[in-house]
């Protein structure tokens, strides 16, 4: 008669099971943000249908974790799966983008209140550092790095606001306007814009200035918004 055998995890060692779980999750996740990057960035243009043993391949992972990760990313509203045609990447809607920008103006005001008022200096200072290094990126044109760079500016103000709900709330809108920010990117000047704009942020914050970085913030995002409509 076999004896079963029972795999017992003790301190420092985990069995096969858990490793290949824990690996499992791991291979979701890289595919979630391989696939999510590619999205914002319009490596994966709007309307683009994916092919899932091709972006298996592109990733180098197996169809399962890409399979989990579109999933996920239809949560988001950055893909449609539909039934006996495949997987699209989620069209570009101006009045969808324009919807979220009367979101963000209003809540983006609050954050920079808060952040005036509960902020540390050494947020102001991290906050400074993000944006000194925008000018070596628009010399280049780095527009990757440059949307990156935005969205840590945003996220660092968000933290400064010391509020979990809102911070939350601001980086969804933030990252389901990165693809609009990418294209809204083709005019050199408004590279310079932002980082102005942003230096504007900066200043205010510094000097605990709630009506002046109220209107920095509001003269930022309508300027996106300006752009947007320009460039669709």
């Amino acid at each position: 008669m076999a004896k079963s055998i029972r795999l017992v995890e003790t301190d420092g060692m985990r069995s096969p099971a858990q490793t290949a779980t824990q690996s499992g999750a791991a291979m979701r996740d890289l595919a979630y943000v391989e696939i999510k990057r590619r999205i914002i960035s319009c490596e994966f243009r709007p309307g683009e249908p994916l092919n899932e043993a091709q972006v298996a391949n592109m990733l180098g992972l197996g169809r399962t974790p890409v399979h989990q990760a579109l999933h996920r990313l239809e949560v988001e509203g950055l893909v449609s799966i539909l039934p006996r045609k495949g997987v699209l990447v989620t069209p570009l809607s101006l009045n969808e983008v324009l919807d979220m920008i009367e979101v963000r103006a209003t809540n983006e005001v609050l954050c920079a209140t808060l952040a005036c008022e509960r902020g540390h200096e050494s947020d102001f200072k991290a906050m400074r550092e993000i944006v000194d290094r925008s000018p070596p990126l628009i010399a280049r044109r780095d527009i990757p790095a440059l949307a990156s760079l935005d969205l840590k500016f945003h996220t660092a103000m968000s933290a400064a606001s010391r509020n979990r709900v809102l911070a939350e709330l601001l980086r969804g809108l933030h990252e389901k306007q990165a693809r609009f920010w990418f294209l809204s990117l083709s005019d050199p000047q408004h590279l310079e814009n932002v980082y102005q704009e942003h230096l504007e942020i900066v200043d205010a914050l510094e000097r605990r200035d709630v009506p002046a970085v109220s209107k920095a913030v509001r003269q930022h995002i309508d300027e996106f918004r300006k752009n947007i409509i320009r460039t669709l």
